[in-house]
């Protein structure tokens, strides 16, 4: 039986940790940005008496704010944020060099 020792410095921390380290810290912002978004418009501006209440194409314009258009605006910054921002890579265990970076 033989037995390989390795030593542990000379293997490093894989790019791909790094990588998806920063895109899922990304997508938590990117989250809770569109929670504050929801939330500021539907309490802020669906928290007045019903005879108050302002509407936009036949919705309540709280409820257009935070769900019709937050939903539209937060879709099109999620597009954005993995078509410039987010790295193809291969998830095989040898390609650590695969990485591709634009």
């Amino acid at each position: 039986m033989v037995v390989k020792i390795v030593d542990l410095e000379d293997i490093g921390e894989d790019k791909r940790y790094k990588s998806a380290k920063r895109e899922a810290l990304y997508s938590i912002i990117l989250t809770l940005l569109y929670f504050v978004w929801w939330y500021g418009f539907a309490y802020g501006m669906g928290s007045k008496p019903l005879s108050g209440y302002k509407f936009v194409m036949g919705l309540p314009s709280w409820f257009f704010w935070s769900c019709v258009v937050g939903f539209i605006v937060f879709s099109f910054a999620s597009w954005f944020l993995v078509k410039f921002f987010f790295q193809d890579m291969s998830l095989e265990t040898d390609g650590r060099d695969d990485l591709k970076v634009r």
